[in-house]
């Protein structure tokens, strides 16, 4: 059974057909949002984070929302491998009260944050010269930027259809903040022509901002006022990108996106609507490293964990479940490691089919 597929834009597949696959390719990472679905990516971050950058001695862009901000967290510290294990150890133990409110679950984040990052994280990650980790967050307009569920739902409502007529016109709800190591030089390039606004991290900015960016609306308390950044309020970035419809500059190089779906959602709103594609020059030169169908079925339930198993199953069933997909993910990591080895790679490669 093959536990992973390759999909390529054709001007990554172009290079890895002339050049093979190999670390130097890319100078960007994709991370996407998803919460509890990124369980079946452990075992390749383990691998890529650790080892194929290892010795690297130019900066890769790490740019993630959600819950590929929390894994560029922990990208970015010196010891990745340890960081990563403790996200998945303590995001996968996590238990809630019978009906938890935002303020509950924002605690338990909060608190997951702290022993992710240690005592010395978020220094390590300001200061790491290679790995240039960016929280993408979304700063939210009018009744979005309130706290009571019936307003953030009337937002939540009139941004949906608003995106159901134009993606571009989510921009009268929320703009996109790229909170960056200092001193980066990325650029980010929108195809509907939303803005991005830049913010350099800091030792008291980091934390708020990768709490903001799986801040996901009604579930969790939104965060106010990041300092730094204009005032306001701060919610999930998968908001806006939920898996990305973006190009990345101004270094040359692709972009490695592990990815637990072949079929990449532009934003949150955009899950149902079939139609809403990336645009071709947001994967020209995207790398996706995606679990097999096959892979999927085998694990427990035959599907990979979300969100929704905090409400549908007990502890009891939920944490071993989680903790088997952890387990299991280790078969796509030792897969890609061989791939890495294989001279011809691209045969094995497919086509991105989700764009327009």
């Amino acid at each position: 059974m093959s536990v992973l597929e390759l999909y390529a834009g054709p001007a990554a597949y172009r290079q890895i057909q002339d050049e093979g696959l190999h670390a130097d390719l890319f100078d960007y990472m994709l991370g996407a949002s998803g919460g509890p679905k990124w369980f079946v990516l452990a075992g390749l971050d383990r691998v890529i984070f650790p080892q194929l950058f290892a010795g690297r001695d130019r900066p890769i862009h790490a740019i993630g929302s959600s819950a590929g901000a929390f894994r560029f967290a922990c990208f970015a510290q010196n010891d990745s491998l340890a960081a990563i294990n403790r996200l998945a150890e303590r995001y996968s133990h996590t238990v809630y009260s019978a009906k938890p409110d935002a303020r509950e679950i924002s605690l338990k984040g909060w608190e997951l944050l702290d022993y992710v990052l240690g005592e010395s994280g978020i220094s390590e990650i300001l200061a790491n010269p290679i790995v240039k980790a960016h929280f993408i967050v979304a700063r939210c307009r009018g009744w979005l930027a309130r706290e009571s569920k019936p307003l953030q739902m009337s937002g939540l409502l009139a941004s949906a259809g608003a995106n159901l007529l134009r993606r571009r016109w989510l921009s009268g709800f929320y703009q996109r903040y790229s909170f960056g190591t200092p001193g980066s030089e990325l650029h980010i390039q929108d195809p509907m022509g939303m803005a991005s606004y830049q913010v350099p991290l800091s030792d008291v900015n980091l934390k708020a901002a990768l709490m903001a960016s799986g801040s996901i609306p009604l579930i969790l308390e939104g965060v106010q006022d990041i300092p730094g950044a204009p005032p306001g309020m701060y919610r999930d970035g998968g908001i806006i990108d939920y898996h990305f419809d973006l190009s990345f500059g101004p270094m040359p190089g692709l972009v490695l996106y592990p990815h637990f779906n072949r079929r990449a959602v532009p934003g949150w709103f955009d899950k149902s609507l079939a139609y809403r594609r990336p645009a071709h020059s947001s994967y020209d030169k995207v790398l996706m490293v995606v679990p097999s169908a096959e892979f999927i079925a085998s694990l427990p339930f035959g599907k990979i964990p979300d969100r929704k198993d905090f409400e549908q199953m007990p502890a009891e069933q939920r944490i071993p479940y989680w903790q088997k997909v952890l387990s299991e993910s280790d078969r796509l990591g030792e897969a890609f490691s061989q791939l890495l080895c294989k001279r011809d790679i691209a045969s094995q490669i497919r086509p991105i089919g989700f764009t327009r």
